[in-house]
């Protein structure tokens, strides 16, 4: 609480103090703009140029913000920053959005520019002084143009962009689609036989329950290791371990308790029909995904799926039931 009673309000700085804050805030906002051209710079070349023409021109708005400051108030610029202005936008921390997708970091661009204009109109329409309004009104209408070149060299990005959506749809598949599909093909498939095993050889619902959702944390915590460990993903470009052994854990883990939640109920012949279905909607689903993102034919994957489970929840009841 301190430390907001020592922020000063914008309608108490002078002109010169205005002047000084936009000057600071641009260079601020160029610095920005640069840590997101390096951190796209390797995988998404297009955008990151867009960036760098985007950190030029907020250079070239300091230039000129200087200039006017110096001819009005001489070379002493005094020392104010966004933090020491009550109700002035804020930035969001770089180290924030170094894992966000390409299209939030474009979107907070887009956002800091709009913040910048607003709040220089808004400015300028609370000012009661001729020069302050002009000045103010002067800066709303640099961030303008500075919003309109960058949605021009947006738009010509875009138009080069397929090659870095591409890569980006790849990465997407290879980091989580990939292991969270083995995950749930594998925890779907693998706990059908000690599940229904169990199931028909005591027809003890809880102890079916048990006996699933041990089966299935314990998948789903081998098959989270084993993806993080087999590949670092520096060779292969799969992306992070921790998020591919992520995707695999839990998407395994939710693949065996889908049909061992149905036997928390406790009539044994109605959980079981229950599993059967849900069993049923899991390997569709497994075959929807395989066909709709790693483009595998409709049908090969539905026989490839539903076959395989068939045989593997016929190997169940046929143990348990003997």
């Amino acid at each position: 609480m301190r430390f907001l009673t020592h922020r000063r309000r914008f309608d108490d700085l002078s002109e010169q103090e205005v002047l000084a804050l936009a000057i600071s805030s641009e260079e601020d906002d160029a610095r920005i703009y640069r840590s997101y051209a390096e951190r796209l710079r390797a995988d998404y070349p297009e955008t990151a140029s867009v960036f760098d023409g985007m950190a030029v021109e907020e250079d070239t708005h300091r230039a000129a913000l200087i200039a006017l400051h110096q001819q009005r108030f001489g070379e002493v610029i005094p020392l104010i920053r966004r933090e020491h202005v009550a109700g002035y936008y804020a930035r969001r921390p770089v180290w924030l959005v170094e894992n966000l997708s390409l299209e939030r970091i474009r979107e907070e661009a887009a956002s800091m520019e709009r913040d910048a204009e607003r709040f220089y109109l808004s400015a300028a329409q609370r000012s009661t002084d001729a020069d302050t309004r002009k000045l103010l009104g002067d800066l709303a209408a640099a961030e303008a143009g500075h919003q309109t070149a960058a949605e021009s060299m947006a738009d010509k990005a875009s138009e080069n962009g397929d090659e870095e959506d591409a890569t980006r749809h790849r990465q997407f598949l290879l980091t989580w689609v990939q292991p969270g599909l083995a995950g749930l093909m594998d925890g779907s498939v693998s706990t059908l036989a000690p599940i229904f095993a169990t199931a028909f050889a005591t027809q003890d619902t809880w102890t079916t329950f048990l006996v699933g959702l041990a089966a299935s944390v314990g998948a789903g915590i081998s098959m989270g290791f084993t993806e993080a460990a087999s590949d670092d993903g520096q060779l292969s470009g799969r992306g992070s371990p921790l998020k591919r052994g992520l995707a695999s854990g839990v998407m395994t883990t939710v693949g065996g308790l889908g049909h061992a939640l149905p036997y928390l109920i406790t009539d044994f012949w109605t959980a079981t029909t229950i599993a059967l279905i849900v069993v049923f909607i899991e390997l569709w689903a497994i075959a929807w995904i395989q066909n709709k993102f790693m483009e595998t034919p409709f049908w090969r994957a539905t026989f490839q799926v539903v076959v395989g489970g068939a045989l593997v929840f016929a190997a169940g009841a046929l143990i348990g039931a003997g």
